[in-house]
Protein backbone atom coordinates (compact mmCIF):
# COMPACT_ATOMS: atom_id res chain seq x y z
CA UNK A 1 0.00 0.00 0.00
CA UNK A 2 1.55 3.46 -0.80
CA UNK A 3 0.88 6.22 1.58
CA UNK A 4 -1.13 8.09 -0.38
CA UNK A 5 -3.61 5.15 -1.05
CA UNK A 6 -7.07 5.67 0.81
CA UNK A 7 -9.10 3.22 2.50
CA UNK A 8 -12.14 3.32 5.00
CA UNK A 9 -11.95 2.91 8.87
CA UNK A 10 -15.27 1.61 11.04
CA UNK A 11 -16.77 0.87 14.02
CA UNK A 12 -19.49 -1.07 15.00
CA UNK A 13 -21.63 -2.47 17.99
CA UNK A 14 -22.37 -5.85 18.74
CA UNK A 15 -25.27 -5.30 21.22
CA UNK A 16 -28.08 -7.68 22.67
CA UNK A 17 -31.09 -8.11 24.46
CA UNK A 18 -31.96 -10.38 27.28
CA UNK A 19 -32.91 -12.75 24.95
CA UNK A 20 -29.33 -12.93 23.27
CA UNK A 21 -30.87 -11.26 19.58
CA UNK A 22 -28.75 -8.81 17.69
CA UNK A 23 -29.20 -5.04 17.33
CA UNK A 24 -29.60 -3.88 13.73
CA UNK A 25 -30.94 -0.58 12.48
CA UNK A 26 -32.07 -0.60 8.99
CA UNK A 27 -30.54 2.34 6.68
CA UNK A 28 -32.72 5.29 5.04
CA UNK A 29 -29.64 5.79 2.45
CA UNK A 30 -28.15 3.60 -0.26
CA UNK A 31 -29.72 0.13 -0.71
CA UNK A 32 -31.24 0.33 2.77
CA UNK A 33 -29.94 -2.30 4.42
CA UNK A 34 -29.84 -3.67 7.98
CA UNK A 35 -26.65 -3.64 10.24
CA UNK A 36 -24.84 -3.13 13.52
CA UNK A 37 -25.21 0.31 14.99
CA UNK A 38 -21.33 2.41 13.99
CA UNK A 39 -20.11 3.93 11.06
CA UNK A 40 -17.53 5.43 9.62
CA UNK A 41 -13.93 7.58 11.85
CA UNK A 42 -13.98 11.46 10.73
CA UNK A 43 -10.51 12.55 10.40
CA UNK A 44 -8.37 12.67 13.72
CA UNK A 45 -11.06 10.27 16.06
CA UNK A 46 -9.94 7.16 17.43
CA UNK A 47 -11.94 3.64 16.79
CA UNK A 48 -13.45 4.63 20.26
CA UNK A 49 -14.52 8.41 19.46
CA UNK A 50 -15.72 6.79 16.49
CA UNK A 51 -17.77 4.11 18.03
CA UNK A 52 -19.34 6.58 20.89
CA UNK A 53 -19.94 8.84 18.28
CA UNK A 54 -21.68 6.85 15.81
CA UNK A 55 -24.05 4.91 18.16
CA UNK A 56 -25.44 8.41 20.15
CA UNK A 57 -25.74 9.90 16.82
CA UNK A 58 -27.70 7.17 15.50
CA UNK A 59 -29.41 5.61 18.70
CA UNK A 60 -29.28 8.40 20.67
CA UNK A 61 -28.17 7.18 23.43
CA UNK A 62 -24.64 6.21 24.81
CA UNK A 63 -23.40 2.80 24.79
CA UNK A 64 -20.88 1.26 27.78
CA UNK A 65 -18.21 -0.41 25.46
CA UNK A 66 -16.87 -3.78 26.43
CA UNK A 67 -13.99 -4.47 24.47
CA UNK A 68 -13.15 -5.09 20.90
CA UNK A 69 -13.30 -8.21 19.33
CA UNK A 70 -12.29 -8.22 15.55
CA UNK A 71 -10.99 -6.42 13.22
CA UNK A 72 -12.59 -7.44 9.48
CA UNK A 73 -11.73 -6.01 6.08
CA UNK A 74 -13.98 -6.03 3.36
CA UNK A 75 -12.84 -5.78 0.22
CA UNK A 76 -15.68 -4.46 -1.80
CA UNK A 77 -15.78 -1.18 0.39
CA UNK A 78 -12.00 -1.14 0.84
CA UNK A 79 -12.31 -0.91 4.61
CA UNK A 80 -11.62 -2.14 8.01
CA UNK A 81 -14.26 -2.84 10.31
CA UNK A 82 -13.39 -2.73 13.90
CA UNK A 83 -16.17 -4.64 16.10
CA UNK A 84 -17.11 -3.64 20.03
CA UNK A 85 -19.00 -5.52 22.20
CA UNK A 86 -21.62 -3.16 23.56
CA UNK A 87 -24.16 -2.74 26.01
CA UNK A 88 -27.20 -0.14 26.53
CA UNK A 89 -26.72 1.02 29.79
CA UNK A 90 -29.72 0.20 32.00
CA UNK A 91 -33.33 1.98 31.06
CA UNK A 92 -31.82 3.28 27.81
CA UNK A 93 -34.56 4.46 25.44
CA UNK A 94 -33.50 3.94 21.39
CA UNK A 95 -34.34 7.26 19.77
CA UNK A 96 -33.13 6.70 15.61
CA UNK A 97 -31.46 9.58 13.68
CA UNK A 98 -32.88 10.47 10.62
CA UNK A 99 -30.01 7.87 8.78
CA UNK A 100 -31.83 4.72 10.47
CA UNK A 101 -35.57 4.17 9.74
CA UNK A 102 -36.07 1.22 12.17
CA UNK A 103 -34.61 -1.01 14.88
CA UNK A 104 -35.23 -4.80 15.35
CA UNK A 105 -33.39 -7.25 17.94
CA UNK A 106 -32.60 -10.74 15.24
CA UNK A 107 -31.09 -13.96 15.65
CA UNK A 108 -27.71 -14.44 15.35
CA UNK A 109 -28.55 -17.07 13.07
CA UNK A 110 -30.85 -14.68 10.92
CA UNK A 111 -27.40 -12.71 9.94
CA UNK A 112 -25.96 -12.41 6.77
CA UNK A 113 -23.00 -14.66 6.60
CA UNK A 114 -20.24 -12.41 7.63
CA UNK A 115 -21.92 -10.64 10.07
CA UNK A 116 -22.84 -14.18 11.72
CA UNK A 117 -18.97 -14.63 11.69
CA UNK A 118 -18.56 -11.23 12.93
CA UNK A 119 -21.31 -11.24 16.06
CA UNK A 120 -20.80 -14.83 16.84
CA UNK A 121 -16.87 -13.90 17.27
CA UNK A 122 -17.61 -11.29 19.05
CA UNK A 123 -20.45 -12.87 21.54
CA UNK A 124 -17.77 -15.59 21.94
CA UNK A 125 -14.72 -13.36 22.91
CA UNK A 126 -11.64 -14.79 24.78
CA UNK A 127 -9.66 -12.34 25.27
CA UNK A 128 -8.01 -12.67 21.40
CA UNK A 129 -8.94 -10.03 18.74
CA UNK A 130 -9.70 -12.04 15.52
CA UNK A 131 -9.77 -11.00 12.32
CA UNK A 132 -10.97 -12.16 8.60
CA UNK A 133 -11.37 -10.60 5.29
CA UNK A 134 -14.31 -10.68 3.13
Amino acid sequence: MAFNDLFRLSSHAVITNTVGEVLLLKATYGDKHWGLPGGGLDPNETIHQALQRECFEELGCEVDVQYLSGVYFHSAYQSQAFIFRCELPKGAQISLSDEHSEYAFVAVTELSNIQQQRVSECLAFSGVVRSAAF
